[in-house]
């Protein structure tokens, strides 16, 4: 339970980070910068203690899949970027991939 507490954390930090990183105009603005960087620093860290008890392929799956999804959504809702039909299915393929390695991993 407690890795999954970390995955958390690095789900969060991504998705922090990556907002951010869109803030950074090229890393000319020097406060989403830092805090683009502190946040890919605590989620790839916290990916790392994950894995400690969660298999590797289980953790990747989720934090990618769950990441892109909620990136998808904050750049939709935060930064005004279209979103289309063949996305909408991309993630619904997401999704389902990420649900076939949940379940049926080895």
């Amino acid at each position: 339970m407690k890795g999954y507490l970390y995955l958390t954390v690095a789900i969060i930090g991504e998705i922090v980070g990556t907002n951010f990183l869109k803030a950074t105009n090229n890393f000319h603005s020097l406060i989403p910068s830092l805090v683009c960087i502190c946040s890919y620093c605590v989620c790839f860290y916290s990916l790392t203690l994950a894995l400690d008890s969660i298999p590797l392929n289980i953790a990747y799956a989720l934090w990618g899949a769950i990441g892109i999804i909620l990136i998808t959504a904050t750049s939709y809702f935060i930064w005004k970027e279209p979103l289309n039909v063949p996305t909408l299915i991309g993630l619904i393929l997401i999704i389902l991939g990420t649900v076939l390695v949940e379940f049926y991993h080895s």
